[in-house]
């Protein structure tokens, strides 16, 4: 039998090489049935008899068949020869429309494309153009026949590089890829030729080719090796932008860059502003520098010249004094006509409020007890609002305003679209695995990393398996609850298995299953025997991912098992130019649909997510893993930043512990040691804290009974900011009434009342500028830094409010207890050490007036003051210009957190970035040609529609930071439609006559096509047939006979409302990769310009309506919307900010505009050289900075206008005289209060888990406190003995007429003939400066 099998085959291959190749000559004609050499494939493999005959001359049908399927042979019906009969057509127009389905968007593509095949099996000159090579013998009809299983076919080198031109640009608009990937096996469109191209249509292990083919592509005049009589087919093939003989328009400009209008390029980012050939900033920030320098020490000049002429000049009623620079003038008598409007107003505002406060402390303080109880019920009367209390932790409602743009084009996405699904998602490397070279039968040596190996391949599909498989109890469902309840479910939305779920990973090229990944045949290609395997099967599948047969003779599909392709860049990572196989990344996603919060399935989906988290974590632990990975959940963000917000809850705790023990200690008096626990406010302190508490209590259950959400911000924020202000009044309060002493016959009661009258105008000054800064801080649209600083404004003017009443009541209590010489802890316990009748100043004030003001204030220490604060001023606004705006999401989690474990992977090793949708509003007509036309980018469509104008930027990454072009219902619509598929057809018998029939039915002469084919190639349906067929489009599941069905891609992209229009559509594009939020609100700005110029091309069609829109959506948006303009907002909100500190510091201080000013400046210093600093330390801007810039300004004003307002109300004769007496003064107590309040509390913050904790509450709070602290107590002093208000007249001349009267009294009382007892007493109080008086305070 060998021998005989032998013999036949010698002499087949006789036969073979014998055969002429002759003009006129078929090589074979008609079908000889199914290819024996192949087993399973996507198509009948019918292949043709061998049959060296003459071509057959065509009439009839079978001339009718021809002008259908190759009309590129017709010659008429008289003078028509073919080598294939009416079978042979049959077949091939099968075989073209697969083909065709892909194609058909660009004419002269499809019909280059019929045309080779058409030669091949039909030409009457066949034999001269093909070689048959094998042949076996098969037994069809009952009759034994030579089958031709495989022949050479030579082409023109021209005719098959143009052919394959016209194809190679040609799209999926499903997929924004390219058509060829799927026509050109291993090599995919990158590395994709005419030879690749032409061998993978040859290839009958790829499922479609029906016998092989070996395509020999001749260059001209090139005969060496051709058989004797063979001729190179060298017809002409159309170039893409051609129309085609049959009538056919060119290629859009999507399909072929020939037939793209010239292009300018995008404009380039500006580039960034320079002078002088450097950074512009920093020459301006030079020249400012300069100047200021200039301006001042010119003043300095000008102020030493004007001392010297007025040394020489003597000044009549006039004493020597000082002037502001310390130099020898003299003192005139203020004359009452001297005193200007101003400076009795400022005068008279001080009077008013002095004696108002006085005589409310003095109440306060007589009925501490019936105070205490008030201000109790009212605190409690407002903090009943805390039942209803609302936390805001879903980041979309604490940043993204409800009005706006963002968080609109978000709502009406959602509205009408599903949400985008829930992503659980694990990273996996396997680092230190060492790779190897495969040297594959097909496709030559192939690098396969450590990664790619069969173990961990097959160690992936376990772990896959084991999340697919998660069951729980579901409260919500009342029963079990699977994957399958809460899928993605593409493909079968409605009734999900679990095989439905969309899962992408790298086991889904073997349909997970473990079988095909053992599976392995020997193969033979080119003569040569080899073994075939899963690496095989995986390189061809990861180049082309949208084939349902690979060409290897495993024979297996690469799509997933629920049936869709998983692409590259879904299953592998941490690639280079394609090459995929040497991936250091496994990508396994599970997809949810993501359910509203109040929908019954979203708990269930949360569910299933903490189960998820739950294996990974514990596949983590196993120390038989051989994985590194990163994973996360959907929940993961939020569950991160709520679980670090909970352990960091002890370190606030903390903060406000030390704080308290530094209050408690600091307000002691601490005369002796036997009188320590009788001079300690402990218990004041205490209280002090409790007031902070109480406001920030009534602060919050006010604004939550009226419904204003709060957020964790608050929480941790606004009690550490009153605690800041509130701490500072408080030692300004306590330290005034320890440093006084109570006048003869006054009650204690009446001494505090006096003591509040000197302080609480500048306690009320802080306070009002504080609170209505906020207030005009909520004018701000990002819903966080309103409700904060909603909350914070109300919080601060409450803390006034009890500050004056409920912490009066307990000085007054504490003080009855220490003039009782009692103990503070044990009240019944009395020390016999008596109090000491002389003021207790403290440690810091002797300090402070002996040693820090006069070094301070020195004339050579202030001029090196002024320089090196101006210098800081100027490089700090140099380094403003150069803050990095934005928030990293990595930055939210903790140290330590599995998520930047996550980042960290998702941003090494991911290809591609984020969808992003443009989507369309109500007011375009799709059902039109024109507006079709409009949205389309294949053949007919207009060259700046919508997709083509997507097209055009994703040609420029770089710049518009699209990667892949919009997907397009509106084109695979069309391509559906055409009749050159099996798409859209009708039953034209049966009971369901002119309902839509699937391409799945292939029973003969049951359907018939939906439309006929248009004379000029460019099929466009009436609006009838558009609003008749769409839904039967939308709702056709993909295959094979037909891969342009919508459902799936397209059934959720439409949205029509009863009478059918369109009010919603979108359409899918992919970001380029993304790392930052810098590059987030970049593309987010980018899209939104391709979006509006969308929009106005649409707009000119006829039939729009005016007010039609196009908009970008990402799911990112919402969050980065606000970098767009968080500058301009930030430079309006902390404005606004400082307003009310100039106005009330005038108002307050009588119109004194120039002490407003001073102020205003030293705060807008202190604003501007946080953010030079923020710069340096790494601290980027964002709505949580800007949160803390407006708590700046808050805390800038405890610094500054203390000092000021004590400045103002000195009546030394000299400004340095006045800026030592604040410094001393007023300088000690906001060390005391608010410096040293603070900075024990911000240091402990250093040790909280959270970054953003660690970067915007530590450093950004340590940053501004040592700033104002800078400010306050060195450059404003400095700066208001240069430039402070003079002495108040008004102030002058109270004083001269209370010396003069004095003086009066005086010699009264020394003429008169009676003597009192109390003479002594009235003397000294006569012969004391008034300054004892405290005139000169507050």
């Amino acid at each position: 039998m060998v021998r005989v099998a032998a013999l036949i085959t010698f002499l087949t291959c006789m036969a073979l090489s014998l055969a002429q190749h002759e003009e006129g000559y078929c090589a074979f004609y008609e079908e000889c049935g199914r290819n024996p050499s192949l087993g399973v494939t996507l198509i009948p493999p019918i292949v043709p008899c061998l049959n060296y005959s003459r071509a057959r001359h065509l009439t009839g049908e079978h001339y009718k068949k021809l002008q259908e399927v190759c009309p590129i042979l017709d010659r008429g019906e008289n003078n028509t020869y073919a080598c294939c009969s009416i079978k042979q057509l049959t077949s091939l127009e099968l075989s073209l429309t697969l083909s065709k389905a892909v194609l058909v968007r660009c004419p002269s593509c499809t019909e280059n494309f019929a045309h080779l095949h058409c030669i091949n099996t039909c030409s009457p000159n066949q034999s001269q153009t093909v070689k048959v090579t094998k042949v076996m013998n098969v037994t069809y009809l009952g009759k034994k026949k030579e089958a031709v299983v495989g022949y050479q076919s030579f082409i023109s080198s021209t005719f098959a590089d143009t052919a394959f031109q016209s194809c190679k640009n040609v799209r999926i608009p499903t997929t924004g890829g390219f058509a060829i990937a799927t026509m050109c096996g291993k090599y995919g469109a990158k590395l994709c030729n005419a030879q690749h191209w032409y061998d993978f249509q040859g290839d009958s292990s790829n499922g479609l080719a029906p016998l092989d083919i070996d395509f020999n592509l001749i260059k001209e005049g090139d005969t060496e090796g051709l058989p004797k009589g063979v001729i190179p087919y060298n017809g002409r093939a159309l170039k893409c932008n051609e129309t085609t003989p049959s009538g056919g328009m060119v290629c859009s400009c999507q399909d072929c860059q020939e037939s793209c209008p010239k292009m300018p390029p995008p404009p380039l980012p500006p580039s960034p502003f320079r002078l002088l050939g450097t950074d512009g900033f920093l020459v301006i920030s030079i020249i400012l520098l300069c100047l200021l320098i200039f301006s001042f020490l010119l003043y300095i000049s000008v102020a030493c010249w004007v001392k010297s002429r007025k040394r020489q000049d003597g000044m009549k009623g006039k004493k020597k004094g000082k002037d502001q620079n310390s130099n020898n003038v003299t003192q005139q008598v203020i004359d009452p006509s001297e005193v200007t409007c101003a400076e009795r107003n400022t005068m008279a505002a001080q009077a008013f409020l002095s004696l108002k406060f006085c005589q409310w402390g003095t109440l306060m303080a007589t009925y501490p007890l019936t105070v205490l109880l008030l201000s109790a019920i009212v605190v409690a009367v407002f903090s009943v609002g805390l039942k209803s209390i609302e936390l805001t932790t879903d980041p979309v409602e604490l940043w993204s305003a409800p009005n706006s743009r963002a968080r609109q084009e978000k709502d009406f996405h959602d509205t009408y679209f599903d949400p985008f699904f829930r992503t659980n998602q694990v990273i996996l490397t396997a680092p230190g695995r060492k790779g190897h070279i495969y040297d594959s039968l097909l496709f030559g040596p192939q690098n396969f990393s450590g990664l790619v190996s069969k173990d961990l391949i097959i160690e992936l599909l376990e772990l896959q398996k084991r999340i697919t498989n998660i069951e729980f109890w579901s409260e919500d469902l009342n029963r079990t609850a699977s994957l399958k309840d809460v899928c993605f479910a593409p493909l079968n939305p409605s009734n999900p298995s679990l095989t439905d779920c969309a899962v992408n990973s790298l086991p889904q090229y073997f349909q997970n299953s473990l079988k095909n990944i053992n599976a392995k045949v020997n193969m033979t290609e080119l003569g040569v025997t080899k073994e075939v395997d899963w690496r095989d099967h995986l390189i061809y599948c990861l180049n082309s991912p949208l084939s349902f047969k690979d060409i290897t003779d495993l024979g297996m599909s690469c799509m997933a098992d629920y049936g869709a392709p998983v692409f590259s860049f879904l299953a592998v990572g941490g690639y280079e130019n394609d090459d995929f196989t040497n991936a250091e990344a496994f990508i396994l996603t599970f997809s949810l649909n993501n359910y509203a919060r109040t929908h019954p399935k979203f708990k269930v989906a949360m569910q299933w997510e903490t189960e998820f988290l739950k294996i990974v974590q514990d596949y983590q632990k196993n120390p038989a893993t051989n994985f590194t990975f990163a994973y996360m959940a959907e929940r993961s963000l939020e569950d991160e930043i709520n679980r670090t917000t909970a352990e960091d809850i002890p370190i606030f705790m903390i903060s406000y512990a030390v704080i308290f023990v530094y209050i408690a200690v600091a307000l002691g008096e601490y005369t002796s040691w036997k009188r320590i626990l009788v001079d300690s406010k402990f218990l004041v302190g205490l209280g002090g804290i409790l007031v902070v508490g109480c406001a920030v209590l009534a602060s919050m259950g006010f604004y939550s009974w009226i419904g204003l959400p709060s957020s964790l911000i608050i929480l941790q924020v606004v009690p550490f900011l009153v605690l800041a202000v509130g701490a500072d009044n408080i030692f300004i309060f306590v330290l005034e009434y320890q440093r006084d002493v109570r006048r003869s016959g006054e009650k204690r009661e009446e001494q505090i009342g006096r003591v509040l009258g000197n302080v609480a105008p500048s306690m009320l000054l802080c306070s009002l500028s504080e609170s209505v800064c906020f207030f005009l801080g909520a004018l701000s649209t990002m819903p966080a830094v309103k409700s904060f600083a909603l909350y914070a404004a109300l919080a601060v003017l409450m803390d006034f409010i009890l500050q004056i009443t409920a912490f009066v009541a307990l000085l007054s209590l504490d003080a009855r207890r220490q003039d009782s010489n009692r103990c503070e802890l044990l009240c019944c316990v009395k020390v016999s050490t008596k109090r000491p009748q002389k003021p207790n100043e403290g440690f810091l004030l002797p300090i402070m007036r002996k040693y820090y003001a006069p070094v301070l204030l020195h004339r050579y220490t202030r001029i090196i003051v002024m320089l090196v604060f101006i210098f800081m001023l100027c490089a700090s606004m140099f380094l403003m210009f150069n803050v990095t705006v934005g928030l990293d999401q990595e930055l939210a989690m903790p140290q330590g957190s599995y998520m930047l474990d996550y980042f960290q992977y998702l941003y090494k090793y991911f290809e591609v970035g984020v969808p992003v949708y443009f989507v369309t509003k109500r007011g375009f007509n799709f059902t039109t040609v024109e507006g079709m036309n409009a949205v389309c980018s294949s053949v007919g469509c207009d060259q700046f529609s919508l997709t083509q104008k997507i097209q055009y930027a994703t040609n420029y990454p770089e710049l518009s930071y699209l990667a892949i072009p919009a997907n397009s219902w509106v084109d695979d619509f069309i391509d559906w439609l055409n009749p050159g598929s099996r798409c859209c057809r009708l039953y034209t018998v049966g009971p369901n006559v002119g309902k839509f029939c699937p391409a799945s039915v292939t029973v003969p002469f049951v359907c018939g096509k939906c439309m006929d084919k248009p004379s000029d190639g460019v099929l466009r349906p009436s609006m009838e047939q558009f609003n008749r067929f769409l839904p039967d489009f939308l709702g056709n599941r993909p295959d094979l006979q037909c891969p342009k069905g919508g459902l799936g891609a397209y059934d959720t992209a439409v949205v029509r409302d009863e009478s059918g229009e369109i009010i919603a559509s979108r359409f899918m594009a992919y970001h380029t990769p993304l790392t930052n939020s810098q590059e987030f609100t970049a593309a987010l700005q980018k899209s939104r310009e391709l979006a509006y110029n969308i929009t106005m091309g649409m707009r000119k069609i006829p039939g729009t309506s005016p007010d039609f829109e196009v908009f970008p959506y990402t799911l990112t948006n919402v969050f980065y919307e606000q970098y767009l303009t968080i500058v301009p907002e930030g430079l309006f909100n902390i404005s606004l900010c400082l307003l009310p500190t100039f106005v009330v510091c005038c108002l307050l201080l009588g119109l004194d505009l120039r002490s407003g000013l001073l102020n205003l400046i030293t705060i807008i210093m202190i604003v501007v050289d946080t953010v030079g600093v923020m710069t340096l330390w790494d601290i980027d801007y964002n709505a949580v900075a800007l949160i803390n810039l407006v708590t700046a300004v808050g805390i800038s004003v405890e610094f500054v206008s203390h000092m000021t307002r004590s400045f103002a109300l000195s009546s030394k004769p000299t400004h340095v005289e006045r800026a030592k007496e604040a410094t001393a003064n007023m300088g000690s107590a906001v060390f005391a209060g608010v410096a040293m309040t603070n900075l024990p509390g911000i240091l402990v913050l250093a040790f909280a888990k959270a970054q953003l904790i660690q970067i915007f509450f530590f450093r950004l709070n340590l940053v501004i406190t040592l700033l104002g602290l800078a400010h306050g107590l060195i450059f404003l002093p400095v700066l208001l003995s240069y430039f402070g208000p003079g002495v108040n007249k008004a102030v002058l001349l109270q004083l001269q007429q209370a010396k003069a009267k004095a003086s009066q009294d005086l010699e009264m009382r020394n003429n008169m003939k009676h003597v009192y007892d109390n003479i002594n007493f009235e003397d000294n109080e006569i012969k004391k400066p008034y300054k004892e008086e405290r005139i000169d305070r507050f």
